[in-house]
């Protein structure tokens, strides 16, 4: 239900806009991204596992906030991360 550690460190160098970067908005975003797909696929198999929607919506949000401040920073970056990570928006 977790990220591995191997696919987390996978997600970092593969967004890292720079060497050792694991702060930046667009690796945020993607190690959520990752979390939020594994717990959707969680809930296909467990439909009644509200503890841990409550966490899933909590994910959610918190991409959502990195977002807008992307969003509202520099909106060509947003675009392009949105792009990259295949989100709606």
């Amino acid at each position: 239900m977790s990220v591995t550690a191997e696919r987390k460190k996978a997600l970092i160098s593969e967004y890292a806009l720079k060497e050792g970067d694991t702060g930046s908005p667009e690796v945020q975003v993607a190690v959520l991204s990752e979390r939020i797909t594994n717990l959707t696929e969680h809930f296909k198999t467990h439909a009644k596992d509200n503890h841990s929607r409550r966490g899933l919506i909590k994910l959610v949000s918190q991409r959502r906030r990195i977002l807008d401040y992307v969003k509202s920073t520099d909106h060509p970056r947003y675009e392009a991360l949105i792009q990259r990570l295949g989100l709606r928006r």
